[in-house]
Protein backbone atom coordinates (compact mmCIF):
# COMPACT_ATOMS: atom_id res chain seq x y z
CA UNK A 1 0.00 0.00 0.00
CA UNK A 2 1.36 3.39 -1.01
CA UNK A 3 1.79 6.26 1.42
CA UNK A 4 -0.96 8.28 -0.27
CA UNK A 5 -3.44 5.39 0.04
CA UNK A 6 -2.50 4.96 3.70
CA UNK A 7 -3.11 8.67 4.40
CA UNK A 8 -6.46 8.49 2.59
CA UNK A 9 -7.53 5.44 4.62
CA UNK A 10 -6.57 7.17 7.87
CA UNK A 11 -8.57 10.25 6.89
CA UNK A 12 -11.61 8.12 6.10
CA UNK A 13 -11.33 6.27 9.42
CA UNK A 14 -10.97 9.56 11.29
CA UNK A 15 -14.04 10.99 9.54
CA UNK A 16 -16.11 7.92 10.36
CA UNK A 17 -15.04 8.07 14.00
CA UNK A 18 -15.93 11.77 14.27
CA UNK A 19 -19.37 11.18 12.72
CA UNK A 20 -20.01 8.29 15.11
CA UNK A 21 -19.07 10.44 18.11
CA UNK A 22 -21.31 13.24 16.81
CA UNK A 23 -24.25 10.84 16.56
CA UNK A 24 -23.69 9.60 20.08
CA UNK A 25 -23.42 13.13 21.47
CA UNK A 26 -26.49 14.60 19.75
CA UNK A 27 -28.82 16.07 22.35
CA UNK A 28 -26.49 15.14 25.20
CA UNK A 29 -24.10 17.16 27.30
CA UNK A 30 -21.52 15.60 29.58
CA UNK A 31 -19.64 17.00 32.52
CA UNK A 32 -15.87 16.65 32.77
CA UNK A 33 -16.27 13.82 35.26
CA UNK A 34 -18.64 11.93 32.96
CA UNK A 35 -16.25 12.30 30.03
CA UNK A 36 -13.38 10.97 32.14
CA UNK A 37 -15.51 8.00 33.26
CA UNK A 38 -16.52 7.21 29.64
CA UNK A 39 -12.90 7.19 28.54
CA UNK A 40 -11.80 5.18 31.56
CA UNK A 41 -14.37 2.44 30.88
CA UNK A 42 -12.79 1.84 27.47
CA UNK A 43 -9.43 1.12 29.12
CA UNK A 44 -9.87 -2.58 29.94
CA UNK A 45 -6.65 -2.99 31.88
CA UNK A 46 -7.47 0.10 33.91
CA UNK A 47 -10.91 -1.24 34.79
CA UNK A 48 -9.39 -4.62 35.67
CA UNK A 49 -6.81 -2.94 37.89
CA UNK A 50 -9.53 -0.90 39.58
CA UNK A 51 -11.56 -4.04 40.32
CA UNK A 52 -8.53 -5.84 41.76
CA UNK A 53 -7.65 -2.89 43.99
CA UNK A 54 -11.28 -2.57 45.12
CA UNK A 55 -11.37 -6.25 46.12
CA UNK A 56 -8.04 -5.96 47.97
CA UNK A 57 -9.26 -2.85 49.77
CA UNK A 58 -12.48 -4.53 50.91
CA UNK A 59 -10.63 -7.64 52.09
CA UNK A 60 -8.07 -5.53 53.94
CA UNK A 61 -10.68 -3.38 55.68
CA UNK A 62 -12.66 -6.43 56.83
CA UNK A 63 -9.58 -8.59 57.42
CA UNK A 64 -10.90 -10.44 60.52
CA UNK A 65 -14.00 -11.52 58.60
CA UNK A 66 -12.10 -12.81 55.55
CA UNK A 67 -9.16 -14.35 57.45
CA UNK A 68 -9.82 -18.06 58.14
CA UNK A 69 -7.56 -18.05 61.22
CA UNK A 70 -6.06 -15.68 63.75
CA UNK A 71 -2.91 -14.38 62.08
CA UNK A 72 -0.95 -14.31 65.37
CA UNK A 73 -2.04 -17.70 66.71
CA UNK A 74 0.75 -20.31 66.30
CA UNK A 75 0.11 -24.02 65.72
CA UNK A 76 3.55 -25.56 66.16
CA UNK A 77 2.43 -29.04 65.11
CA UNK A 78 1.43 -27.70 61.71
CA UNK A 79 4.62 -25.76 60.91
CA UNK A 80 5.53 -25.44 57.22
CA UNK A 81 2.40 -27.20 56.06
CA UNK A 82 2.09 -27.02 52.29
CA UNK A 83 -1.01 -25.41 50.69
CA UNK A 84 -4.01 -27.70 50.84
CA UNK A 85 -5.71 -28.74 47.62
CA UNK A 86 -9.40 -28.13 47.03
CA UNK A 87 -11.25 -31.15 45.62
CA UNK A 88 -14.56 -31.75 43.92
CA UNK A 89 -14.02 -35.47 43.17
CA UNK A 90 -13.02 -37.95 45.88
CA UNK A 91 -10.79 -41.02 45.51
CA UNK A 92 -13.81 -43.18 44.60
CA UNK A 93 -14.60 -40.93 41.64
CA UNK A 94 -17.70 -39.44 43.25
CA UNK A 95 -18.40 -35.79 42.38
CA UNK A 96 -19.26 -33.39 45.20
CA UNK A 97 -21.13 -30.17 44.53
CA UNK A 98 -19.60 -28.63 47.63
CA UNK A 99 -15.79 -28.34 47.44
CA UNK A 100 -13.87 -30.09 50.19
CA UNK A 101 -10.39 -30.74 51.55
CA UNK A 102 -8.92 -33.90 52.98
CA UNK A 103 -7.54 -34.24 56.46
CA UNK A 104 -3.76 -34.27 56.69
CA UNK A 105 -1.51 -36.76 58.45
CA UNK A 106 2.03 -35.79 59.43
CA UNK A 107 4.74 -38.23 58.29
CA UNK A 108 8.50 -38.14 57.77
CA UNK A 109 10.17 -38.34 54.36
CA UNK A 110 12.57 -41.30 54.44
CA UNK A 111 15.03 -39.60 52.09
CA UNK A 112 15.23 -36.09 53.54
CA UNK A 113 13.95 -36.79 57.07
CA UNK A 114 11.67 -33.79 56.76
CA UNK A 115 8.15 -33.66 58.08
CA UNK A 116 5.57 -33.87 55.29
CA UNK A 117 1.80 -33.90 55.33
CA UNK A 118 -0.14 -36.55 53.42
CA UNK A 119 -3.84 -36.35 52.56
CA UNK A 120 -6.09 -38.83 54.34
CA UNK A 121 -8.96 -39.82 51.99
CA UNK A 122 -10.99 -41.08 54.93
CA UNK A 123 -11.28 -37.57 56.37
CA UNK A 124 -13.37 -35.23 54.22
CA UNK A 125 -14.12 -31.69 55.38
CA UNK A 126 -16.54 -29.66 53.21
CA UNK A 127 -15.65 -26.00 52.73
CA UNK A 128 -18.35 -23.83 54.29
CA UNK A 129 -19.11 -20.16 53.81
CA UNK A 130 -20.14 -17.82 56.62
CA UNK A 131 -18.91 -20.23 59.25
CA UNK A 132 -18.54 -19.63 62.99
CA UNK A 133 -14.96 -19.81 64.24
CA UNK A 134 -12.54 -17.75 66.39
CA UNK A 135 -13.71 -14.51 68.02
CA UNK A 136 -12.64 -11.08 66.87
CA UNK A 137 -13.60 -7.42 67.17
CA UNK A 138 -14.27 -5.56 63.94
CA UNK A 139 -12.93 -1.98 64.19
CA UNK A 140 -12.76 -2.51 67.94
CA UNK A 141 -16.54 -2.11 68.14
CA UNK A 142 -18.39 -5.13 66.78
CA UNK A 143 -17.62 -8.47 68.41
CA UNK A 144 -18.27 -11.53 66.24
CA UNK A 145 -17.05 -15.00 65.30
CA UNK A 146 -18.50 -15.09 61.77
CA UNK A 147 -16.00 -15.73 58.96
CA UNK A 148 -16.28 -15.81 55.21
CA UNK A 149 -14.89 -19.31 54.64
CA UNK A 150 -13.61 -22.24 56.68
CA UNK A 151 -14.06 -25.89 57.60
CA UNK A 152 -15.39 -27.62 60.68
CA UNK A 153 -12.99 -28.62 63.45
CA UNK A 154 -10.70 -30.63 63.45
CA UNK A 155 -10.24 -29.97 59.74
CA UNK A 156 -7.88 -27.28 58.46
CA UNK A 157 -8.04 -24.94 55.49
CA UNK A 158 -4.55 -23.65 54.74
CA UNK A 159 -4.93 -22.47 51.14
CA UNK A 160 -1.51 -20.77 51.12
CA UNK A 161 0.16 -23.11 53.62
CA UNK A 162 1.69 -22.19 56.98
CA UNK A 163 4.92 -20.56 58.15
CA UNK A 164 7.61 -21.79 60.54
CA UNK A 165 5.30 -21.34 63.54
CA UNK A 166 2.28 -22.99 61.94
CA UNK A 167 0.43 -19.71 61.37
CA UNK A 168 -1.94 -19.54 58.40
CA UNK A 169 -0.14 -17.67 55.61
CA UNK A 170 -3.36 -16.52 53.91
CA UNK A 171 -4.61 -14.89 57.10
CA UNK A 172 -1.24 -13.20 57.62
CA UNK A 173 -1.24 -11.90 54.04
CA UNK A 174 -4.72 -10.46 54.54
CA UNK A 175 -3.70 -8.70 57.75
CA UNK A 176 -0.37 -7.68 56.21
CA UNK A 177 -2.20 -6.06 53.31
CA UNK A 178 -4.19 -4.08 55.83
CA UNK A 179 -0.97 -2.49 57.11
CA UNK A 180 0.96 -2.19 53.82
CA UNK A 181 -1.90 -0.70 51.82
CA UNK A 182 -2.88 1.65 54.65
CA UNK A 183 0.69 2.92 55.05
CA UNK A 184 0.99 3.49 51.30
CA UNK A 185 -2.42 5.18 51.09
CA UNK A 186 -1.86 7.49 54.07
CA UNK A 187 1.68 8.30 52.95
CA UNK A 188 0.48 9.07 49.42
CA UNK A 189 -2.34 11.32 50.63
CA UNK A 190 -0.04 13.29 52.95
CA UNK A 191 2.56 13.53 50.18
CA UNK A 192 -0.16 14.79 47.81
CA UNK A 193 -1.22 17.51 50.26
CA UNK A 194 2.34 18.69 50.92
CA UNK A 195 3.42 18.33 47.30
CA UNK A 196 0.37 20.21 45.99
CA UNK A 197 0.88 23.02 48.49
CA UNK A 198 4.61 23.41 47.86
CA UNK A 199 4.26 22.99 44.10
CA UNK A 200 1.40 25.50 43.98
CA UNK A 201 3.37 28.13 45.88
CA UNK A 202 6.49 27.48 43.81
CA UNK A 203 4.74 27.80 40.46
CA UNK A 204 2.48 30.70 41.39
CA UNK A 205 4.96 33.07 43.03
CA UNK A 206 7.99 32.06 40.94
CA UNK A 207 11.15 34.13 41.47
CA UNK A 208 13.08 33.61 44.71
CA UNK A 209 10.33 31.51 46.29
CA UNK A 210 10.43 29.14 43.33
CA UNK A 211 14.22 28.94 43.46
CA UNK A 212 14.30 28.11 47.19
CA UNK A 213 11.63 25.42 46.94
CA UNK A 214 13.15 23.85 43.83
CA UNK A 215 16.60 23.73 45.39
CA UNK A 216 15.06 21.95 48.39
CA UNK A 217 13.35 19.50 46.04
CA UNK A 218 16.59 18.87 44.17
CA UNK A 219 18.44 18.34 47.46
CA UNK A 220 15.98 15.63 48.54
CA UNK A 221 15.96 14.02 45.09
CA UNK A 222 19.75 14.05 44.97
CA UNK A 223 19.91 10.97 47.22
CA UNK A 224 18.72 7.55 46.04
CA UNK A 225 15.24 6.94 47.37
CA UNK A 226 15.72 3.61 49.16
CA UNK A 227 19.02 4.46 50.93
CA UNK A 228 17.52 7.77 52.06
CA UNK A 229 14.48 5.98 53.48
CA UNK A 230 16.76 3.46 55.18
CA UNK A 231 18.77 6.24 56.79
CA UNK A 232 15.66 8.03 58.03
CA UNK A 233 14.08 4.79 59.26
CA UNK A 234 17.24 3.90 61.17
CA UNK A 235 16.68 7.09 63.17
CA UNK A 236 13.43 5.69 64.58
CA UNK A 237 14.18 4.55 68.18
CA UNK A 238 14.14 0.77 68.56
CA UNK A 239 12.26 0.97 71.87
CA UNK A 240 9.21 2.63 70.29
CA UNK A 241 5.97 0.62 70.38
CA UNK A 242 4.75 -0.93 67.09
CA UNK A 243 2.24 1.87 66.54
CA UNK A 244 4.98 4.46 67.00
CA UNK A 245 7.12 2.69 64.41
CA UNK A 246 4.07 2.58 62.14
CA UNK A 247 3.66 6.37 62.34
CA UNK A 248 7.40 6.86 61.92
CA UNK A 249 7.44 4.84 58.69
CA UNK A 250 4.57 6.95 57.31
CA UNK A 251 6.46 10.16 58.16
CA UNK A 252 9.66 8.86 56.54
CA UNK A 253 7.87 8.00 53.31
CA UNK A 254 6.11 11.35 53.26
CA UNK A 255 9.39 13.25 53.63
CA UNK A 256 10.78 11.53 50.55
CA UNK A 257 7.79 11.27 48.21
CA UNK A 258 6.26 14.77 48.24
CA UNK A 259 9.01 16.21 46.05
CA UNK A 260 7.94 14.31 42.94
CA UNK A 261 4.36 15.58 43.05
CA UNK A 262 5.59 19.11 43.83
CA UNK A 263 7.49 19.14 40.54
CA UNK A 264 4.41 17.94 38.64
CA UNK A 265 2.07 20.47 40.25
CA UNK A 266 4.54 23.31 39.70
CA UNK A 267 4.51 22.66 35.96
CA UNK A 268 0.70 22.70 35.85
CA UNK A 269 0.48 25.85 37.97
CA UNK A 270 2.90 27.66 35.67
CA UNK A 271 0.51 27.03 32.78
CA UNK A 272 -2.53 28.23 34.78
CA UNK A 273 -0.91 31.23 36.46
CA UNK A 274 -1.75 33.67 33.64
CA UNK A 275 -5.10 32.10 32.70
CA UNK A 276 -8.18 34.30 32.41
CA UNK A 277 -9.92 32.89 35.48
CA UNK A 278 -6.84 33.63 37.62
CA UNK A 279 -6.60 37.18 36.31
CA UNK A 280 -10.32 37.63 36.97
CA UNK A 281 -9.89 36.46 40.56
CA UNK A 282 -6.99 38.89 41.06
CA UNK A 283 -9.08 41.73 39.64
CA UNK A 284 -11.87 40.86 42.06
CA UNK A 285 -9.42 41.31 44.96
CA UNK A 286 -8.84 37.67 45.87
CA UNK A 287 -5.67 36.92 47.84
CA UNK A 288 -2.89 34.81 46.41
CA UNK A 289 -3.31 31.82 48.75
CA UNK A 290 -7.06 31.86 48.14
CA UNK A 291 -6.47 31.79 44.38
CA UNK A 292 -4.05 28.88 44.72
CA UNK A 293 -6.36 26.86 46.98
CA UNK A 294 -9.70 27.48 45.28
CA UNK A 295 -8.89 28.19 41.63
CA UNK A 296 -5.57 26.68 40.56
CA UNK A 297 -5.23 23.48 42.63
CA UNK A 298 -8.79 22.25 41.79
CA UNK A 299 -7.89 22.51 38.10
CA UNK A 300 -4.85 20.32 38.80
CA UNK A 301 -6.89 17.81 40.81
CA UNK A 302 -7.28 15.24 38.02
CA UNK A 303 -3.54 15.31 37.42
CA UNK A 304 -2.87 15.00 41.15
CA UNK A 305 -5.12 11.94 41.38
CA UNK A 306 -3.24 10.24 38.56
CA UNK A 307 0.14 10.96 40.15
CA UNK A 308 -1.24 9.79 43.49
CA UNK A 309 -2.34 6.49 41.95
CA UNK A 310 1.12 5.95 40.51
CA UNK A 311 2.79 6.92 43.82
CA UNK A 312 1.02 4.27 45.92
CA UNK A 313 2.87 1.32 44.25
CA UNK A 314 6.20 2.99 45.00
CA UNK A 315 5.25 3.37 48.65
CA UNK A 316 4.12 -0.26 48.90
CA UNK A 317 7.49 -1.37 47.50
CA UNK A 318 9.30 1.03 49.83
CA UNK A 319 7.45 -0.23 52.92
CA UNK A 320 8.03 -3.85 51.92
CA UNK A 321 11.73 -3.18 51.37
CA UNK A 322 12.16 -1.41 54.71
CA UNK A 323 10.26 -4.10 56.61
CA UNK A 324 12.18 -6.84 54.80
CA UNK A 325 15.44 -5.22 55.91
CA UNK A 326 14.17 -4.88 59.48
CA UNK A 327 13.87 -1.07 59.36
CA UNK A 328 10.12 -0.82 58.92
CA UNK A 329 7.17 -2.46 60.65
CA UNK A 330 8.18 -4.61 63.60
CA UNK A 331 6.43 -7.69 65.07
CA UNK A 332 3.88 -8.34 66.45
CA UNK A 333 2.47 -6.11 63.69
CA UNK A 334 2.56 -7.79 60.30
CA UNK A 335 2.99 -6.39 56.80
CA UNK A 336 3.90 -7.89 53.44
CA UNK A 337 7.51 -6.87 53.98
CA UNK A 338 7.58 -8.60 57.39
CA UNK A 339 6.24 -11.77 55.76
CA UNK A 340 8.91 -11.64 53.07
CA UNK A 341 11.56 -11.51 55.79
CA UNK A 342 10.82 -15.20 56.44
CA UNK A 343 11.79 -15.90 52.82
CA UNK A 344 15.27 -14.41 53.10
CA UNK A 345 16.89 -17.85 53.48
CA UNK A 346 17.51 -19.65 50.18
CA UNK A 347 17.35 -23.04 51.87
CA UNK A 348 13.92 -22.22 53.30
CA UNK A 349 12.69 -21.05 49.90
CA UNK A 350 13.93 -24.25 48.26
CA UNK A 351 12.19 -26.49 50.79
CA UNK A 352 9.05 -24.43 51.35
CA UNK A 353 8.46 -22.32 48.20
CA UNK A 354 4.97 -21.18 49.32
CA UNK A 355 6.70 -18.83 51.76
CA UNK A 356 7.26 -16.57 48.71
CA UNK A 357 3.50 -16.09 48.25
CA UNK A 358 3.54 -12.57 49.80
CA UNK A 359 5.96 -11.53 47.05
CA UNK A 360 3.48 -12.72 44.42
CA UNK A 361 0.73 -10.74 46.14
CA UNK A 362 2.92 -7.61 46.15
CA UNK A 363 3.68 -8.08 42.45
CA UNK A 364 -0.01 -8.49 41.57
CA UNK A 365 -0.97 -5.42 43.61
CA UNK A 366 1.73 -3.29 41.97
CA UNK A 367 0.63 -4.36 38.49
CA UNK A 368 -3.04 -3.65 39.28
CA UNK A 369 -2.17 -0.18 40.62
CA UNK A 370 -0.09 0.58 37.54
CA UNK A 371 -2.93 -0.54 35.26
CA UNK A 372 -5.31 1.68 37.21
CA UNK A 373 -2.92 4.61 37.03
CA UNK A 374 -2.45 4.19 33.27
CA UNK A 375 -6.21 4.06 32.76
CA UNK A 376 -6.77 7.20 34.81
CA UNK A 377 -3.95 9.03 33.03
CA UNK A 378 -5.40 8.22 29.60
CA UNK A 379 -8.89 9.16 30.75
CA UNK A 380 -7.88 12.48 32.29
CA UNK A 381 -5.53 13.53 29.49
CA UNK A 382 -6.32 11.51 26.32
CA UNK A 383 -3.94 13.64 24.23
CA UNK A 384 -1.10 13.53 26.75
CA UNK A 385 0.76 10.80 24.85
Amino acid sequence: MSRQELITDNQVASTVQKKTEEKLSVGKSYTQGQLIWRRFRRHRLGVFGGLVISVLAIISVFAPFFAPYDYANPEYRQAFMSPQKIHFVDTDGKFHWRPFVYGLTATVDELTWQRVYVENPEQIYPIRFFIRSWDYELFGLVRSNLHFVGVDYPGTLYLFGTDHLGRDLLSRIIYGGRVSIFIALVGAVISAVIGSFMGGISGYFSGKVDSIIQRLVELLQLFPQLPLMMALSAAIPSDWPPMGVFIGVVVVMTLVQWTYLAREVRGKVLSYRDADFVLAAKTAGAKDMYIIATHIIPNCLSHIIVVLTLTIPNLILAESSLSFLGLGIQPPMVSWGVLLRNASNLQTIGQYPWIMTPGVVILGTILALNFLGDGLRDAVDPYGN
